[in-house]
């Protein structure tokens, strides 16, 4: 079943809120208990869950730890995911050293660059290698998502690289939309969007902006 993507993001909140509340020893919770704690909608996590099966009982509530353990099955997070970075910048750099990149089911495993002075240095545990010997770098580490950290105009090339190499996914951080190959889950992540996208909203508000 293909889920879309605004409702595999819900899935992935719902899952960060259970973890949160299994580390806080919560052992059962209901829906309107756990869209009140997590400013969420009750119904619409009914709604969402209902669809995978049947998670709660009707004035009891949904069992914390069997639904994270349904949710990180449902989401694929059961088994590892390795990551390659290509452009090892600031950005690149900041990502291989990341919590969030190196926890759970995803680890960064490597990193490539073409600037010689970064090339053989270490960000955290990742070497960063030569951007040409990727496709080797790919084979070696078993990474199966890239992550583009770099400018715009060499983002089609790195990830037609990354493609080749047998790369599954990409996540895409340059500025630019990718010519894509069919078959390669790809996600751009355009923070500029997102900033422009509050100021349309604050230019509209009649508040002052402080």
């Amino acid at each position: 079943m293909e889920i879309p993507p605004l409702k595999l993001n819900r899935l992935s909140l719902y899952l960060r809120c259970l973890r949160s509340l299994e580390d806080d020893g919560v052992e059962r919770i209901s829906s309107l208990e756990l869209a009140q704690r997590f400013h969420l909608s009750a119904a619409q996590i009914r709604k969402d869950l209902a669809q995978f099966g049947e998670f709660g009982i009707r004035g009891v509530g949904y069992e914390v730890g069997a639904l994270i353990e349904s949710l990180t099955r449902l989401l694929g997070l059961e088994r590892f995911h390795p990551l390659i970075i290509v452009g090892m910048g600031n950005l690149g750099s900041a990502l291989a050293a990341s919590v969030g990149f190196n926890s759970g089911s995803f680890q960064v495993v490597a990193g490539v660059d073409n600037d010689p002075e970064k090339i053989g240095s270490r960000v955290a545990d990742v070497l960063i290698e030569d951007a040409r010997d990727m496709a080797a770098v790919v084979r070696r580490t078993e990474a199966e998502i890239g992550v583009l950290t770099v400018p715009a105009a060499a983002a089609q090339s790195n990830y037609d690289g990354l493609v080749d190499a047998g790369v599954r996914a990409v996540l895409n951080f340059a500025p630019t939309r990718l010519k894509l190959a069919p078959g390669v889950r790809s996600k751009d992540v355009d923070l500029r969007i997102d900033l422009e996208e509050m100021g349309y909203f604050l230019t509209r508000s009649k508040r002052p902006v402080r």
